[in-house]
């Protein structure tokens, strides 16, 4: 038989009161009932009109017409001209010619 000691009051209600607080804790931390909210993603869909679906395509293809025309307006921008005025930059162009022969070959100005 082993040797219990007294029961001291002041120890049991201290435990008591631990044991309440412990059990608050876990009905805090227990997950809530659920509720009938959802995330957007798990809701049923609902099935949109026609005059809702026509609109929608509208607006998708007027969006993607805009799209092509920016590409092909940034295409021409990109696009490399031909020299107008040939006769007048060809000054131009033997110097620009020179600057970038210095530029790639590892000469140092001194």
């Amino acid at each position: 038989m082993t040797n219990m000691p007294p029961a001291d009051p002041r120890i049991e209600a201290v435990a008591a009161r631990l044991k309440e607080a412990a059990q608050k804790r876990a009905e805090a931390y227990a997950p809530a009932p659920p509720t009938d909210w959802l995330p957007i993603w798990k809701r049923p869909r609902k099935p949109k009109s026609i005059k809702a679906k026509k609109e929608e395509l509208a607006k998708q293809r007027k969006r993607l017409k805009a799209a092509g025309v920016r590409r092909f307006y940034g295409a021409q921008a990109r696009r490399p001209r031909p020299r107008q005025n040939r006769i007048g930059s060809a000054a131009a162009r033997r110097d620009a010619r020179a600057l970038s022969r210095m530029r790639h070959s590892n000469a140092w100005l001194w």
